[in-house]
């Protein structure tokens, strides 16, 4: 059908209408579009270009040096080592596992290693470095290196490691590093980056815990290219960071040595205190252990050996064992009943070798009792039913406040592990802890150092510096920061009378040095390093009535840990007090003839520039301390290894 002029006009203007109306459509789709690219190329160039970059360039944490840990004298006790490791990638490496066996035959590797490296490998990503060995000797490390390419993926580096030079002498002070445990991220709302390096090694005790913050330093950086599997692929910039804080104890290694060395292999602790500053001079566990072996990954068989030893080599017995002072504890007794007007050092008590009280006896550890004693006499025999009945008419409250006011019971705060507070009891402490009043047996039991008292060997050397110079002086372990000297606090005076000081002083010195004292044979002869000091001997069981009576059973007899527990404390000079000194060997016997002794002669090391000079001991005395000082395995003061046998 023909169509007419006017349809075909028609049909022309709604062709051009719609083709008009598509046309504006795709010319504003295409200016909106222009307008967004616009905004995204031009506008928001430098933010995607970014977001671009950070895909590509990829930040890591570069970990410091640790700091330094000294001794007072500058001697490096913690310090770091080069750590020659092998690590291993295995997308470079192809077949890892032929790889790791090659290099077993190029470097000793045991099958453990061997089957542990090989499953370590596999489980993680193939761009993913893996360290296979560490601390190898540069022989083995140089081995590596000539054999780079039989041993595809396999790259040899350098790091840092700690490394404790002096070993067992600082154990328990310094303690040692590890790797970050998820325990030691508890609590940290939000922790180092540092502590999400893999192995990224942290104090885990002792010093290395306590100061970390100082230690650690701070994280550098470098800037690497990385493809988009998350491949290494080039080092863009490196920025190292801070090394961290060295540190300085009051501690004297050559001093903490000695002690180390004469304690041996007794379960037992010594403290050496600055009468005057507070300083630690010497702070000696024993047995010890290698903290090396913590830091290279201790085995099963080394760290089963140290859990099972009885003599408990872990624990640092200077400042978490709690001992019952024994007789170390008279002078507190004495003072509180000086201070309460109910003795005087002219004050005497008749001993018959017991008390009776409540249908009870208790005993003096003379069988047939000392007579009738004063004040000094009590002190240099050891009485015990001296201080039964003073401790009567005194009562427990004040015996313990003068207790905390020479130290005990408290929890001094230096940078070390499980430091214990102690037990200074009183009639609310035992209604607190135990529910149960106070009876007059608690008093006449606390009063020779037994019953609920406990103490560590640090706060008897603190209660003895204390005793020494009339202030409330306070133990240092840390002597300087980064070079920089710590001040030492003023102590303030005891605010006990200087008579009452005197007296129990002139008891101390009768105990070492009167012809009746209990470590007369502990003496020292020079007068100028004349001691003073107390004995002490606590008891771990309970001595029977019939035992009594059929003649109580020697230390010798008994199995080793039922044996009494030996203390001394003490402080030298007499006349200008240096030092003060506490003792604790763990069912050692007697406090004369385990704990003096070796008080003594740690002592003598310490007012020495070297070892103990012979003419300080009583001549009958010199040729078995001769030989002995001479077979003791100390370290070269200056390599650090070679016995010394030559004297200063």
């Amino acid at each position: 059908m023909r169509r007419t002029a006017r349809e075909t006009e028609e049909t022309a203007r709604t062709l051009t209408r719609r083709t008009l109306m598509l046309g504006g459509a795709m010319t504003a789709m295409v200016a909106i579009l222009g307008v967004r690219m616009r905004y995204l190329q031009v506008d928001q160039a430098d933010q995607f270009k970014l977001l671009a970059e950070e895909n590509r360039i990829n930040i890591r944490l570069i970990p410091p040096e640790r700091g330094l840990i000294q001794d007072r004298n500058g001697k490096i006790i913690a310090g770091n080592e080069q750590n020659y490791r092998v690590v291993i990638t295995r997308e470079a490496a192809g077949d890892a596992e032929l790889v790791l066996r090659r290099l077993a035959g190029v470097i000793p590797m045991t099958p453990e290693e061997l089957e542990r490296a090989i499953e370590e490998v596999n489980a993680l990503r193939a761009f993913v470095p893996v360290t296979v060995a560490e601390r190898l000797s540069w022989e083995d490390f140089s081995k590596v290196a000539l054999n780079a390419p039989a041993l595809p993926g396999i790259v040899p580096e350098v790091g840092l490691s700690r490394r404790y030079p002096l070993d067992r002498d600082f154990a328990h002070v310094v303690g040692y590093v590890g790797p970050v445990s998820d325990k030691d991220l508890e609590g940290l709302a939000e922790p180092d980056p540092l502590l999400r390096i893999p192995k990224f090694q942290i104090g885990k005790i002792g010093v290395e815990k306590w100061m970390e913050d100082t230690l650690r330093g701070k994280a550098g950086t470098k800037r690497i290219e990385v493809n988009s599997a998350g491949r290494v692929m080039r080092e863009l910039e490196r920025q190292e960071g801070d090394p961290g804080t060295d540190i300085r104890l009051t501690i004297d290694a050559d001093v903490q040595n000695f002690a180390q060395a004469r304690l041996g292999e007794e379960s037992a602790a010594a403290v050496v205190m600055d009468v005057t500053t507070g300083d630690l001079v010497c702070i000696a566990s024993s047995p010890s252990f290698d903290p090396n072996l913590f830091v290279r990954g201790i085995s099963h068989t080394d760290y089963n050996a140290l859990m099972e030893n009885d003599h408990r080599p872990l624990a640092n017995k200077t400042v978490s064992g709690a001992y019952p002072p024994g007789s170390t504890f008279k002078m507190v007794t004495a003072l509180a009943a000086l201070e309460a007007g109910v003795a005087t050092p002219d004050t005497r008590v008749r001993c018959p070798g017991f008390i009776e009280f409540g249908g009870r006896r208790f005993h003096c550890w003379k069988r047939g009792g000392h007579g009738t004693v004063s004040l000094e006499r009590s002190l240099s025999e050891s009485c015990d039913v001296y201080y039964y009945d003073i401790a009567q008419k005194v009562g427990i409250d004040k015996i313990a406040e003068m207790g905390r006011r020479l130290g005990l019971g408290q929890r001094f705060d230096i940078p070390m592990s499980a430091i214990t507070e102690g037990i200074m009891p009183n009639k609310q402490w035992k209604l607190e802890r135990h529910k149960a009043d106070w009876r007059i047996g608690d008093t006449i039991n606390a009063s020779i150092g037994q019953g609920y008292v406990l103490s560590s060997p640090l706060q008897l050397a603190v209660m003895t510096a204390r005793l020494a110079s009339g202030r409330a002086v306070s133990p240092r372990l840390v002597r300087m920061v980064n070079d920089q000297e710590l001040p030492v606090p003023e102590a303030p005076p005891l605010d006990i009378p200087a008579d009452h000081l005197a007296a129990v002083r002139q008891g101390m010195y009768e105990v070492v040095n009167g012809d009746t004292g209990t470590a007369k044979s502990s003496r020292i002869v020079d007068p100028t390093l004349i001691m003073a000091g107390k004995t002490g001997t606590s008891q771990v069981r309970n001595i029977s009535a019939a035992e009594r009576e059929a003649g109580v059973i020697s230390n010798e007899d008994l199995p080793w840990n039922r044996r009494d527990h030996a203390l001394f404390v003490g402080y030298a000079p007499y006349d200008a007090p240096r030092y003060a000194i506490a003792v604790v060997v763990e069912h050692g016997g007697g406090g004369s003839t385990a704990a003096a002794p070796i008080a003594r002669d740690i002592l003598l090391r310490a007012l020495s520039d070297g070892l103990p000079p012979l003419e300080a001991y009583p001549s009958s005395q010199r040729g078995r301390i001769e030989s002995m000082l001479n077979e003791l395995p100390l370290r070269d003061p200056v390599t650090g290894m070679t016995p010394v046998r030559t004297r200063a």
